[in-house]
């Protein structure tokens, strides 16, 4: 009897890297991944005991924590070249890794410090995974798939956090070139831009204690006309999985929004 569709591993055999992997929707990812057959998930952060407890968790024959700072290109280039190595080739790179702003950030008051520190992340890191997953999967001739996180924020603006808008408008820039300069090589380039989600770097922006997500959610749950759910992690993991996998075989340079039609109210 043929396996449901519903049942099967959608990234049965694949080597993936998570960026950003010790937490929040990059642990997600991660699980989620590695629960759809992944041969591999090297998990990618700066959060050493979160990371390892993470690939402990998933099992060392399915998941490996390495320690990587994306806004160091050569770290990346490293890790891209290390998961190549010892793992034959890498089919997706989910490059998810970001900062928050740490302060309201506005035109008039603009700190390029603290513009600088949140692009060195958001902006040249993720450019930096995209680039040396791409190189990988062109010398392997892989038709790899390769999904960044962005955020609401790459498709509005806001009278604060300039630095964080900025950035996220950035990620949609890089995903909608990195594409069409892609495609020849059949490797596909998409984001997910989710709305609000309760994550411990959203909870340290906010100044909540992340074992209070709950708080955070109930501040942010009125501003979604979809009532009756709570956008989690788990839901911005399965968006990552669809553009990971064969599911989105056609899909390319898409930005997809998760916002439970915030942008429409």
């Amino acid at each position: 009897m043929a396996e449901s569709a519903l049942c099967k591993k959608k990234l049965d055999g694949k080597v993936v890297i998570v960026t950003g992997g010790a937490s929040g929707i990059g642990e997600a990812a991660a699980r989620l991944f590695a629960n759809h057959g992944a041969r591999m998930v090297v998990i990618a952060d700066v959060q050493d005991e979160a990371g390892q407890r993470v690939a402990d968790s998933i099992g060392l024959e399915h998941a490996i924590y390495i320690h990587c700072d994306v806004s160091d290109e050569e770290q990346v280039k490293s890790m891209v070249g290390w998961t190549v190595q010892n793992y034959t080739q890498l089919d997706i790179m989910l490059s998810n890794a970001g900062v928050g702003s740490r302060s309201d950030q506005t035109i008039l008051d603009l700190d390029f410090s603290e513009l600088d520190r949140l692009f060195a992340v958001n902006v040249r890191g993720m450019a930096a995974c995209v680039k040396h997953a791409a190189r990988a999967m062109v010398n392997g001739h892989v038709r790899g798939s390769i999904v960044c996180t962005a955020s609401l924020a790459s498709c509005t603006g806001s009278d604060k956090y300039l630095d964080y808008f900025m950035s996220k408008h950035a990620v949609l820039g890089l995903v909608r070139s990195a594409s069409k300069q892609l495609g020849v090589h059949g490797i596909r380039v998409n984001c997910v831009s989710p709305f609000i989600v309760a994550t411990p770097l959203v909870c340290h922006v906010l100044g909540v204690d992340p074992e209070q997500a709950e708080e955070v959610e109930k501040i942010f749950e009125p501003q979604s006309p979809l009532k009756g759910v709570v956008l989690k992690e788990n839901h911005v993991a399965d968006a990552l999985l669809f553009l990971a996998s064969n599911d989105s075989a056609f899909v390319t340079g898409h930005n997809l929004v998760l916002d439970g039609g915030h942008l429409n109210s």
